[in-house]
């Protein structure tokens, strides 16, 4: 039997994940981290992370474990929340989720974790890992096809991937929910947490604008037979400027937009809802579209640069001049969608079979062989 930190959040997940590990006889510590430590107004009364720590309080009490809580707000801070502004400002969507997992939970928290003396962490993902003879860690998809959160482990590697553990992975949503239930949890009732903690219940634009100013700017509608979108070529980005169309109405700031968005533009008057299709920081202006078939909402492939490509087992990792077929997708829930990965001098194309929706440079793309997720890397702005 091993010593096991488990990150208990104050859900079930991570509570059920204690749990299963205190019943097959592991040594299991029960950690929880703060990652935020704003006090505004504005955002600490909608940040529930007190209420989380006390109800993985009661959970350690509950399994007789014990609990300390590990706070990493400075860390996370400096490689999230400032990514996360960086990124919006230049135009681009960052998933912080991904990034959490990469640098915070299996590398700061991995780090204290192993401080205490654990042989491995454990997390309430619903993922599975599977270690082949070779000593080759495999990251798959986790039972539940409808609460699968393998994408958001796209970016871990083979050291962090040794020292993890996923005990709900083979498990269905429901079954968590009863076992913990069974085992008198306060969390068995608990509703999943939406999104990260240090935003809350705030709109994300309310967020943003507490680091990045308003900007009053254009919203330009374009039509759907532009010549523009004929000429979408895979690393070729769009020549777009407001003579292409003709204003709808002002935004407060292009970099609080991202493609494929229809709530929030405040525009009304078109047959048909509108969405992003395109943001230009530099000129501070939003490009906009009528229905959720516009063409300009559809991408042939999307593009990784070299430096932005991750293989979970880099000895598979493709060669310029190779192309693999894969399955794939560009956001977390979305249905698998068959592709050709293409590896060039410069990266990867990832081409699917039907053109990509609603495309967010910034934003990662997951490939997967079967169940097995294989690599990710993020999307360039140039599409």
């Amino acid at each position: 039997m091993a010593r096991v930190v488990v990150g208990l959040s104050g859900g079930v997940d991570s509570s059920v994940a204690a749990y299963l590990l205190k019943e097959a006889g592991h040594e299991v510590i029960g950690l929880f981290m703060r990652n935020w430590t704003d006090e505004s107004p504005t955002l600490e009364a909608e940040c529930p992370w007190i209420e989380d720590s006390n109800d993985a309080l009661l959970v350690a009490d509950k399994l007789g474990i014990p609990f300390q809580v590990l706070d990493l707000s400075a860390e996370y801070k400096t490689r999230i929340v400032d990514y996360m502004f960086a990124e919006y400002q230049a135009g681009r969507t960052p998933n912080p989720d991904v990034l959490c997992n990469r640098e915070i939970k299996f590398d700061l928290f991995l780090q204290a974790a192993m401080s205490l003396g654990a042989e491995y962490v454990a997390t309430g993902h619903y993922a599975q890992k599977f270690t082949s003879e070779d000593g080759v860690h495999h990251l798959l998809a986790g039972a539940d096809g409808n609460k699968d959160q393998s994408y958001f482990l796209c970016q871990l590697n083979q050291t962090q991937l040794a020292k993890a553990l996923f005990p709900i992975g083979h498990l269905p949503k429901p079954e968590v929910r009863r076992i913990a239930a069974e085992a008198g949890l306060a969390t068995a009732e608990k509703k999943d947490s939406q999104g990260l903690c240090f935003i809350g219940k705030v709109r994300l634009p309310d967020f943003l604008q507490q680091q990045l100013a308003v900007k009053k700017g254009p919203i330009i509608e374009l039509d759907r037979e532009h010549s523009v979108f004929d000429q979408a070529v895979c690393g070729t980005p769009w020549k777009l400027d407001p003579s292409m169309g003709h204003p709808v109405g002002t935004h407060s700031g292009a970099h609080f937009f991202t493609v494929g968005q229809r709530k929030g533009l405040l525009v009304g008057g078109s047959p048909l809802p509108l969405f992003v299709l395109a943001t230009d920081v530099q000129t501070n202006t939003v490009y906009v579209g009528q229905g959720e078939d516009h063409p300009g909402l559809y991408r042939p492939c999307v593009r990784i640069l070299s430096q932005e490509v991750h293989w979970l087992n880099p000895a598979i990792a493709l060669q310029p001049g190779e192309r693999l077929q894969v399955s794939a997708r560009i956001r977390y829930r979305q249905a698998l969608v068959l592709c050709e990965l293409r590896c060039d001098e410069n990266g990867l194309e990832l081409v699917p079979e039907e053109p990509w929706k609603a495309v967010a440079a910034g934003q990662f793309a997951a490939w997967y062989h079967e169940n097995e997720l294989l690599g990710s890397g993020i999307m360039n702005a140039y599409l």
